[in-house]
């Protein structure tokens, strides 16, 4: 069995740390309930992407300026992170909005909505059913 790439260990660290961070750390009141939900490291630690979603923010002028604020934060965030975790270099944060959540509520509300209709067609036919063996009687 393959063990964890060290890419993987220090991602998953970071999104760790990261989600601290920026509940507790970062003051900027136009920042809403961000959750940090995915962290990618680069091979080079050079470069770490960093995906988030905002809680009931699905406006897109919205998740651009939290994306926003994330970026200028992000040199605080570093200094932050190399306090935090022992790493010769903090990787350069890059903020992306994570449509994952959004797009599985949707997927999930269209499921549910054809299970219904399925359920609703099912009923009325059995109902048909019914009223046709009545007739036959």
């Amino acid at each position: 069995m393959r063990e964890f790439k060290r890419t993987d260990r220090v991602a998953d660290q970071l999104q760790k740390e990261l989600a601290v961070l920026i509940q507790r750390e970062v003051k900027d009141p136009r920042l809403g309930m961000i959750t940090v939900s995915g962290a990618a490291v680069s091979r080079d630690l050079g470069y770490a992407d960093i995906y988030v979603t905002l809680l009931g923010e699905q406006e897109p002028e919205r998740i651009k300026e939290n994306l926003q604020v994330l970026k200028r934060a992000s040199g605080f965030l570093r200094s932050q992170i190399a306090k935090r975790i022992k790493l010769r270099h903090v990787p350069e944060l890059r903020f992306h909005y994570d449509e994952s959540v959004v797009r599985g509520q949707h997927l999930s509300s269209l499921i549910d909505e054809a299970v219904s209709t399925d359920r609703a067609r099912q009923s009325d036919d059995e109902d048909d059913t019914d009223a046709q063996d009545e007739e036959t009687r």
